[in-house]
Formats: C-alpha cells, sequence, structure tokens
C-alpha cells in the first residue's frame, strides 16, 4: 500500500511538473502562435543555414560570410527603435503580418534567383538587408505580443516556451537544410522557408485576441522615442541588461558567422556538417529553454543568469582548440546550453520590470543592443578570421565575453540578487 501510495505521489509530480512546463500552451491564442512560429522558425533556420554555405561556396570567404552577416544587421540600427514607437501605437498582430509577408516573399525571391542560376553574392547581401529590415519592425511586435496571448502570470512561461519553440527549429532546420543542399540544392531550402511563412500568418489571422488598451497618441514619433530612451537610462538593472546583451552578441555570437568555414576549413566537412554544428547548438538551447520552462516563476533568476555568463563563454574557449566532429558536436550542445540559460534570463527578467506602456519601446531597445552587435561582431569575426583563421578569432571573442561576465560579476552584485 504503502509504495502504491508513493507511486501516485510521484505520478502527480511528474504530472505537475510537465503541466508547469507548457503552462502557456493552456491558451488558445498562444498554441495557435505556437504551431505556426514553429513551423517558420524551422524554414528560417534551413534559410540561414543554406544560404551561409552558399555564400562560402560563391566567394571561399569568411571576410564575406560576415558582409552578409553585417547587411542583416544594418537595419535594426536604423529602424527597431522606430519599430518599438509603432509597436506601441499599432496593432502588434496587425504589425506581425506585414512582416511575416514580407519575408516570405523575400524568401521566394532569392529561391527564384537560386533556380535559375542567377544568384551572386551581392543578390544575397541586398535580400538579408531586405530581411532585416522586416525583421526591426517585427522583433518588438512579435517581443511584446506575448502579453496579448497569455495572462502575467504565466508570461514568464510563455517566453521559455518561446524559447523552446525557437531552439526546436534550431535544432529540426539545420539538420534538414544540410541534407538537402546536399540532394537538392540550396533553392528547394530557400522554397521551404518562404512557404513556412503561410503557418503563422494563418495561425495570426485565426486568433481570438483582446488587445491590451492602446496607448493615446499626444507626442511625436520622436517624443516617445526620447521617453523610451530616458527610461531605460534612468534604470540602472536595464541599463545592465542592455549592456550584457550587446556584449554578447557582439563578442560571443561572432562564432556562429564562421560555422560554414568552420566546417569545411578546421573539421574537413561539407553542408551537412554546417548542417549538423547548427543543430547541435540548437540543441543544447532547447535543453536550456525545456530546463526554464519547468522551473515555472523560479526564484534566483539573477543566479542562474550570472551561470550563463560564464558558461557561453568557457565552453567558447574548448570548442576552439577541438579539431574531433564528435567532440565539437558535443560541445557546441553546451554552447547552446549556456547561451540559452543567458538569453532567456535576460529576457524574462526585463519583461518582469518593465512598464506596460513602454514595453514595445523598451524591447526594441533591448532588442537593437542584441540584435545590432550582432553585425558589428559578424563583420569583425570574418574580418579577423580572414587574417589569422578561424580558431584564434573564437578564442578573442570568448576571451572579450569572459572579461565581462567577470566585470559584471563583480561590479554589479545585485544582478545575482535578483
Amino acid at each position: 500500500m504503502a509504495d502504491v501510495d508513493v507511486a501516485e505521489a510521484r505520478g502527480v509530480g511528474v504530472s505537475q511538473r510537465v503541466a508547469r512546463t507548457f503552462a502557456a500552451l493552456n491558451y488558445y491564442n498562444y498554441r495557435l502562435w505556437f504551431a505556426g512560429q514553429l513551423m517558420s522558425l524551422a524554414g528560417s533556420w534551413m534559410q540561414t543555414t543554406a544560404q551561409g554555405f552558399l555564400v562560402y561556396q560563391l566567394t571561399g570567404s569568411p571576410a564575406y560570410l560576415g558582409i552578409v552577416g553585417f547587411a542583416a544587421g544594418v537595419p535594426p540600427w536604423l529602424f527597431m527603435l522606430y519599430g518599438g514607437v509603432v509597436a506601441d501605437r499599432l496593432s502588434r498582430r496587425t504589425l506581425l503580418v506585414v512582416t511575416q509577408t514580407t519575408m516570405m516573399l523575400l524568401a521566394f525571391v532569392l529561391a527564384a534567383l537560386t533556380f535559375t542560376h542567377l544568384v551572386q553574392p551581392w543578390h544575397i547581401v541586398v535580400l538579408s538587408f531586405g530581411v532585416g529590415i522586416a525583421n526591426a519592425f517585427d522583433a518588438p511586435a512579435r517581443q511584446s505580443f506575448v502579453l496579448e496571448m497569455v495572462e502575467r502570470e504565466h508570461l514568464t512561461n510563455a517566453i521559455a516556451l518561446n524559447s523552446t519553440m525557437f531552439q526546436t527549429a534550431t535544432v529540426v532546420g539545420p539538420a534538414i537544410a544540410g541534407v538537402l543542399y546536399d540532394v537538392v540544392g540550396p533553392a528547394w531550402c530557400f522554397t521551404i522557408n518562404g512557404l513556412s511563412y503561410i503557418a503563422v500568418i494563418v495561425a495570426l489571422l485565426s486568433m481570438r485576441i483582446k488587445p491590451l488598451p492602446a496607448n493615446p497618441i499626444h507626442k511625436s514619433t520622436l517624443e516617445d522615442l526620447k521617453e523610451g530612451l530616458r527610461y531605460v537610462r534612468q534604470h540602472a538593472l536595464i541599463r545592465t541588461f542592455m549592456l550584457i546583451a550587446a556584449f554578447v552578441s557582439l563578442f560571443g555570437l561572432a562564432f556562429v558567422t564562421l560555422l560554414p568555414a568552420w566546417a569545411v576549413n578546421i573539421l574537413g566537412g561539407d553542408a551537412a556538417t554546417n548542417g549538423w554544428m547548427q543543430s547541435a547548438r540548437g540543441l543544447g538551447a532547447l535543453a536550456g529553454a525545456l530546463m526554464i520552462a519547468s522551473l515555472g516563476n523560479f526564484r534566483s533568476k539573477g543566479k542562474l543568469l550570472t551561470v550563463g555568463t560564464f558558461a557561453f563563454p568557457l565552453t567558447l574557449l574548448v570548442f576552439a582548440f577541438i579539431r574531433s566532429t564528435p567532440l565539437a558536436l558535443i560541445t557546441l550542445v553546451v554552447a547552446g546550453w549556456g547561451f540559452m540559460v543567458l538569453f532567456n534570463m535576460l529576457n524574462t527578467l526585463l519583461q518582469g520590470i518593465v512598464n506596460d506602456e513602454l514595453r514595445g519601446r523598451v524591447l526594441s531597445i533591448y532588442t537593437l543592443t542584441f540584435f545590432g552587435g550582432m553585425p558589428i561582431g559578424s563583420l569583425w569575426a570574418g574580418a579577423v578570421a580572414e587574417q589569422i583563421g578561424e580558431p584564434p578569432t573564437v578564442i578573442l571573442g570568448a576571451l572579450f565575453s569572459l572579461a565581462f561576465a567577470a566585470f559584471v560579476f563583480l561590479k554589479m552584485p545585485g544582478v545575482r540578487k535578483l
């Protein structure tokens, strides 16, 4: 009898943990969002993986990989802050439908150029710039849209499940792209990505949304923007989060740009190897996202953030010295876990303290610091790798990231107490 009671208690405990892990999926709108975005993001990762390898095949240049990454990342610097103002003024669902449709059309253009063998590196640069413009308006709306799909008590879980969705796509998309690239070529990867946007557009149009009260427009766009910047400047914790995001994207994530070249030059592989490397990183990040989702609305988020700031660059240092493909994949799994812990905790802590009426603008500033650092990171990593090779470049980025993690640990102890 006692054994039965223990078994039942364990069963209840497991079911409670599962329910807590996937709590946000109890909301109809969020289920639609999760399913649609999962398909769309898998397609996006297929295109990203295939596009990077195509660029390297066309040019043979790590520096050109950096140029493509830079082109995609310049528009956020130009438009994302304005995108945050737009997200606070207009229907976020409508804005997302427009941005997702734009990215779908750009994917079909790239597919057509590749099918007809007309594609040139400069085409990819221009189309990447176009995708970057769409992302500059999409990202603030997408992040602030979460609170329109779930109640505030499940916001942390929804953010974690968003990361789970993103990283599941990171595992599946690159692996499929690597195989398809070898079998039928990159054009089909771009085509499938274009088709995948239909899923998220249909999901958005099918939602039963009760939007948050719109902010009355009494100020100019510039005044709204200044208000958001002033709020960030006056909030010490938010400033710290922005600095962490900027430093990680500028130095820590620079290695992602080099993965196509790494697959060929360091591991002696091909397009499939590149896909497996991207997927391994995504698998680790998926594990991190699921771990955070299972914890629910837990305490000690600041301590977990601190763990991530150290775990991610330390793992990159190890990765830089590995020349075995299986070991490299294992190390990328751990690096993905560390990055996800860091990124997810930043997002959760930020969304937990920001005022609702400024949510779109503050998240646009946060997204700008994160995504805005990536093109510069891509550019410097590609240029440096061209001169001294990929491994020393990754080592430099990891050391800079590790130094900043130590600085935050020593000089900003308040982060660990959150």
